[in-house]
């Protein structure tokens, strides 16, 4: 924190010694108040170029949370697949999940710094304050936006460059439409729901990504090294085993890819359909665990430590299931990774319709992959969701909402597939277009999971949670 206010009192300190030096005069930024809704691209806008400006931002978010958790391990004794016996005797030794309290969650606080640095060349850094994940400071990224080419010469590919926008840097990847409805964060201004999708793919990598937007036409593709954690350490391969004898020998770049259409048809209707793709061969970092922030439901289907006899004698035995409710030890309750360890391919399609207040936003999201190079067959994992969202009011500051979500795949060394279904309603006001008060119901269910986790119990069995949240957000 100490940090960000150094930097906040060298950049006013810039103001006097230097005249030119503005505040906020952003060009093609997306708004981070009410008015960057359902802006999924980079966007092109008439702003002047009027000297250095810097823009400096930031969102907190708070929420209050009503959950209950619930599975279908009984209190007795269980046999384990080793043969040890788990004692579900009421007492410090007996597995239950962990009783989740009516109450207010960490907050979560971003910081935003940028500065328009030249005409069509903006720099942007994110920081996140505090989150459920990483309680101290953390910096989720930087990048730098070019719009256009005149730091090389005047006019320098201006044709091309006027539906052009190329962005370097650390970065969110720019997979599918999804991410930009999501809560990042403190920032939750533009997210009708309290949490993102079960399988929720969000990952900041290495990378440069190239737009062409044009009458409708929606294109990128990109490039990142493929690695969550920078760093030039050398490479060093698993140890062969007889399970996995050809282990990766180097980290492959992610490579991404979106097509689609945008077009506000007349007055009251606008219909946008994109397709994206995400691929990497030799995978460092997973897309659906990568959120440095966390979910928003704290502690969801999490158990009380718990201890185990592998001689089979009374309880108070030798083995010990520590506690895993600590909010950033596990920091994703309430969410689904496919796990894929070796590499994956992933395509989604979002469909978003508007027609007046009445909005439909759509995910299908198809995955594959594999754990083992070139020893196992791959596995998929597919999700489904459908949101559906009504804004009224004189400036449509009021909302309700509905969103289904389904998520059905293989699990690595799971005897069968696994379902995961989540039902949330939603109703939100936009006090100001810079804060916003949600309340939401949510009921989750876990299907098809097995009793036994390798040699522990499975919190997963038969589960379920739900309850309502509410949550206030401030973004500027």
């Amino acid at each position: 924190m100490k940090k960000s206010i150094f930097i906040i009192a060298g950049i006013l300190s810039l103001t006097y010694a230097d005249a030119q030096v503005s505040f906020g005069k952003m060009q093609n930024m997306i708004p981070r108040s009410k008015e960057g809704l359902n802006v999924f691209d980079v966007k092109k806008d008439d702003v002047p170029f009027d000297g250095l400006s810097v823009d400096v931002g930031g969102a907190f978010a708070m929420q209050f949370q009503g959950l209950n958790s619930f599975n279908d391990q009984k209190e007795g004794a269980y046999t384990l697949p080793n043969g040890a016996t788990i004692y579900g005797a009421a007492g410090t030794t007996g597995y239950r999940l962990n009783n989740l309290g009516n109450n207010f969650n960490l907050p979560a606080a971003n910081f935003t710094l940028g500065a328009q640095l030249a005409d069509g060349v903006r720099v942007n850094l994110d920081i996140y304050l505090s989150s459920r994940h990483h309680n101290e400071t953390w910096v989720k990224g930087g990048y730098l936006q070019i719009d256009k080419l005149d730091f090389i010469k005047k006019g320098f590919m201006e044709d091309i460059m006027k539906y052009t926008t190329i962005k370097i840097g650390q970065m969110e990847n720019n997979y599918g439409d999804s991410h930009f409805r999501r809560t990042d964060n403190g920032n939750a201004l533009l997210n009708p729901f309290i949490e993102a999708n079960i399988m929720d793919s969000f990952e900041t990598e290495m990378g440069m990504e190239v737009y062409y937007n044009r009458d409708g036409l929606v294109s990128m593709v990109g490039i990142t090294n493929g690695k969550l954690n920078q760093g030039v350490a050398e490479f060093v391969p698993s140890a062969a085993t007889p399970t996995a004898p050809d282990p990766n020998t180097t980290v492959s770049p992610t490579i991404l890819a979106k097509l689609g259409y945008d077009k506000q048809l007349n007055q009251d209707l606008r219909v946008r359909i994109t397709g994206s793709y995400n691929h990497n061969a030799n995978m460092s970092a997973n897309p659906w665990g990568s959120d440095r922030a966390g979910s928003r439901y704290f502690g969801v289907m999490s158990h009380q430590a718990y201890t185990y006899d592998s001689n089979g004698n009374a309880p108070g035995g030798d083995n010990v299931q520590a506690n895993n409710f600590d909010p950033a030890a596990n920091a994703t309750t309430g969410r689904f990774s496919p796990g894929y360890a070796n590499w994956y391919t992933a395509f989604m399609i979002n469909p978003f319709i508007k027609y007046k207040g009445l909005e439909f936003f759509g995910t299908l999201e198809f995955t594959s992959g594999g754990d083992k190079k070139g020893t196992d067959d791959s596995r998929s994992v597919d999700q489904y969701a459908a949101d559906l969202v009504y804004r009224f009011g004189p400036t449509n500051q009021f909302y309700v909402g509905a969103r289904y979500n389904i998520v059905s795949g293989e699990l690595s060394g799971a005897p069968q597939k696994v379902d995961v279904e989540r039902f949330e309603t939603s109703a939100g006001w936009f006090m100001t277009k810079n804060i916003i008060a949600k309340l939401a119901y949510t009921n989750q269910n876990y299907s098809k999971y097995s009793q036994f986790s390798g040699n522990s119990l499975n919190d997963l069995y038969g589960g379920s949670f739900n309850g309502l949240m509410f949550e206030a957000a401030i973004t500027f």
